[in-house]
């Protein structure tokens, strides 16, 4: 009777383990894409409906290969996203391929551009060279740009990584005004605390990979901010500044995700 009890006991445990094992493996080659509103009085009225795509975390190299990426350029493309923003690591430390991935970011289009930064993981010198080679890609770290549309502009700009790189925030704010609507672009969501929320009301951000482990909102993996918060995935809001975190689309360390499905983010911009 006991070792029946065992039996079953041991089928159970394995049919749960072979379970958690599937969701592990099948899970990082899934892409969702996650739809985020973001309402601001600053946000002129001839961009309200402006939809941009957030892809992030790309890490091609490690776990994922060129297929993988082209695929990501075209579901990226098929959502007509007035705006693209990459927010960085595209790689994973290596020069050769960083040069084969932005050469398949490449084939990325929208209406009033793509835009990249830099990532805690990417070969600074060699990624912003690629960035600034790039006749599709404008490179936007530690830079800003107006966006027009009709009689009214945006303005969006980056800065580097918090952890590899200098920021230089006033590059992006410059010549804007407290009416203007500002959209900063940089990798880590921590570096959200540090800005002035009065001068940038929108920031988009990766690195997180949605906790990339993620047991049901605890993802060990994922670094506290300097307040004690941990921005994980989605939108947030302090100080009437907005801050959307993308899951991203690659692995590190371990080719796992665990309810952190990979993700291109469509944030649209809605004037009240």
């Amino acid at each position: 009777m006991v070792r029946r009890m065992v039996g079953k006991k041991s089928k159970i445990i394995m049919i749960i383990l072979c379970i958690f094992l599937t969701i592990l493996v099948v899970e990082p080659t899934q892409l969702d894409v996650n739809e985020i509103k973001v309402q601001s009085s600053d946000i002129p009225a001839e961009f309200n409906g402006t939809r941009i795509a957030v892809v992030g975390d790309i890490h091609y190299g490690e776990y994922v290969n060129e297929n993988r990426v082209s695929y990501i350029v075209n579901q990226t493309n098929e959502q007509n996203a007035d705006i693209i923003v990459l927010v960085g690591d595209y790689v994973t430390n290596d020069e050769n391929d960083a040069d084969t991935c932005i050469k398949i970011l490449n084939n990325l289009h929208a209406k009033y551009g793509v835009y990249g930064i830099l990532g805690n993981n990417d070969p600074k010198n060699k990624t912003s060279e690629l960035l600034d080679e790039s006749t599709t890609i404008t490179n936007i770290r530690n830079d800003g740009v107006w966006i027009e549309k009709n009689s009214a502009r945006i303005r969006l700009g980056g800065v580097g990584d918090i952890s590899t790189d200098l920021q230089y925030p006033r590059r992006t704010t410059s010549g804007t005004t407290e009416n203007d609507f500002v959209i900063m672009a940089y990798h880590n969501p921590n570096y959200f605390d540090l800005i002035n929320h009065s001068r940038i009301d929108l920031s988009l951000t990766g690195h997180t990979h949605g906790g990339q482990i993620n047991f049901f909102g605890y993802a060990p993996w994922v670094q506290k901010s300097s307040k004690g918060n941990r921005y994980i995935s989605g939108l947030y809001e302090e100080d009437g500044s907005q801050l959307v975190v993308t899951n991203g689309i690659g692995e590190r360390i371990v080719p796992f995700r665990f309810m952190a499905t990979p993700q291109i983010t469509i944030v649209t911009l809605e004037s009240t």
